[in-house]
């Protein structure tokens, strides 16, 4: 250990080694990345601004548009610098705080997604209680709770990291920092990281999947309780939109990170990378923007109202 020098940068994988690619990519990839924060912002600011949007499921859906706003940002804007400069090395402590915030940002989507999965259960099957049950009081503590949560995963990987060195080989196989990742360029022994791994973002991650697919459960068994096809399609109707984000983001989750990382899977492994970081984010707001009537109509009103008033006509 003495003899071994430490490693001041990594070097992450590139996406291909095709020049030409590499441009078309920078542009596809800042598209999306405009597209992401455009979107997630309108989001944002039709909930803060329009005052029917101000219930507990919107209030939510604007903190989740933050969250992939946020998110996006972490990995997007670093990418995009690799892919304009053919440069794919990176400052250890900057890969390491990379690691951190992708880290906080997951752990607290993951929150909120269970957060939200809570309120669409409280709407359907205990409607006559819902505005009592979800107040604004108790939403502002579970907004407040899911933005602190967030912090423990990270701030134990991190702490936790600052006993490790890192000497070498400093090859990333991928385009942004995860802590597999730099656990695997450690050249001192990881096992009470990766305890510490299993423990605490296991038991976490346990009881973010009990709390967000639990609820489903019991959404279900009301909604097939419900006498005619129209009460069901409308029930049905108002927590589509969420489950299909839940599902996208737990199992991209699921491929990267215990699909293996071998050469048999790189390739998926890459795709599913991309989708988890960077598509992801954008297809959030999309697909909740489809699927509600209400942001339709609050858009729609936005865009009349600043629409410029036809000229009057003139009288002959």
């Amino acid at each position: 250990m003495k003899n071994q020098t430490s490693i001041t940068n990594v070097l992450l994988m590139s996406l291909t080694i095709n020049q030409e690619t590499l441009s078309v990519l920078f542009i596809f990839f800042l598209l999306i990345y405009l597209m992401t924060v455009f979107s997630n912002f309108l989001i944002l600011l039709l909930v803060v601004t329009c005052a029917h949007l101000h219930t507990p499921m919107y209030f939510f859906l604007g903190n989740l548009a933050f969250l992939d706003m946020s998110y996006s940002s972490v990995t997007a804007p670093r990418l995009l610098f690799h892919l304009s400069t053919h440069r794919w090395s990176m400052a250890l402590q900057e890969c390491k705080r990379q690691m951190f915030f992708l880290t906080y940002f997951a752990s607290s989507e993951a929150y909120m997604l269970s957060t939200m999965s809570y309120d669409r259960y409280v709407a359907i099957c205990r409607p006559l209680h819902y505005s009592q049950v979800m107040s604004w009081g108790t939403c502002s503590q579970m907004v407040t709770l899911v933005w602190f949560s967030g912090l423990i995963i990270p701030t134990f990987f991190i702490v936790f990291l600052k006993r490790l060195t890192f000497c070498g080989p400093n090859f990333i196989p991928n385009f942004f920092c995860d802590l597999p990742s730099l656990l695997q360029i450690s050249c001192t022994d990881t096992t009470i990281n990766v305890l510490v791994l299993f423990i605490v973002a296991g038991f976490l991650g346990i009881v973010c999947f009990v709390t967000t697919f639990y609820p489903y459960v019991r959404i279900f068994r009301a909604v097939l309780r419900i006498g005619t096809s129209d009460g069901k399609s409308k029930a049905f109707s108002t927590c589509t939109s969420h489950l299909t984000v839940v599902l996208m983001y737990y199992v991209s989750v699921t491929f990267v990170y215990f699909v293996p990382n071998s050469s048999n899977f790189l390739t998926l492994n890459r795709v599913v990378s991309v989708i988890y970081t960077l598509i992801t984010p954008l297809l959030n707001p999309l697909i909740y923007s489809l699927r509600s009537k209400d942001l339709k109509a609050a858009l729609q009103r936005a865009l009349h109202i600043h629409r410029l008033p036809p000229a009057p006509a003139t009288r002959r």
